[in-house]
């Protein structure tokens, strides 16, 4: 009895293990696939692949990374409900706060790089561009999550707090506005530009409609059945 007792312990504390070794890898991997746009847009401006209008190519370029984190992160929740595998909501918040970093990355190069913080000029193109209203609107949201992404904030909102992210999902549809009338405004567009805001708004669509109680708990159920 005595050493199946001192043998038990020993069982807990390998499979704790084992768990943490998983969950790391899984952080690695949500790191490491967060950062390979940087690593891409840095071996693209080493290769002297930024087109003609280097700025212009890091700004859309960034913008696309944070719309595809976006994405990432509003997919987590129904990623567990298809599949039960509840590890990746751990590092939901990690995938939101890198959604802030690109897209505050994109405006930097727009009102800071393009514009040289002109502010008359940059209030002038926002005005005559209302694309730029929409998505400094999810931008202002976005930084409003990720300073209250923390525990701190969790606790002292209480019940607020999971109100208030769950404007997320207008942070989501705002985006795709902002994408698609970008898109549309462009002169050069073309049928694979269009296609693209589309297809993204098309998955946004799928991911906040698997997110309604009824059609959440048919999935969990069918999942369940098999």
């Amino acid at each position: 009895m005595r050493s199946i007792n001192r043998a038990t312990p020993q069982i807990i504390i390998k499979n704790k293990e084992k768990s943490k070794l998983s969950l790391n890898w899984l952080r690695i991997g949500v790191h490491t696939i967060s950062l390979f746009p940087l690593f891409e847009l840095a071996y693209k401006a080493f290769a002297n692949q930024l087109t003609v209008n280097p700025i212009q190519f890091i700004e859309q370029f960034l913008g696309r990374t944070a719309l595809n984190m976006l994405v990432v992160t509003l997919a987590v929740t129904p990623l567990i409900t298809v599949t039960g595998w509840k590890k990746p909501g751990r590092h939901r918040r990690a995938l939101g706060l890198y959604a802030f970093f690109y897209f505050a990355l994109h405006f930097i190069t727009f009102a800071v790089v393009d514009y040289g913080l002109d502010y008359r000029e940059i209030l002038r193109l926002t005005t005559e561009k209302p694309f730029i209203i929409v998505g400094s609107l999810a931008g202002l949201m976005l930084l409003l999550l990720a300073i209250t992404s923390f525990k701190y904030w969790m606790k002292f909102l209480g019940k607020k707090w999971k109100r208030l992210h769950q404007s997320v999902y207008l942070v989501g549809v705002l985006v795709i506005l902002h994408y698609a009338w970008a898109v549309k405004g462009s002169i050069a567009t073309l049928s694979g530009d269009i296609m693209r805001p589309i297809i993204m708004g098309s998955i946004v669509f799928l991911l906040l409609l698997m997110r309604i109680p009824p059609i959440k708990r048919w999935i969990i159920s069918k999942r369940a059945n098999k």
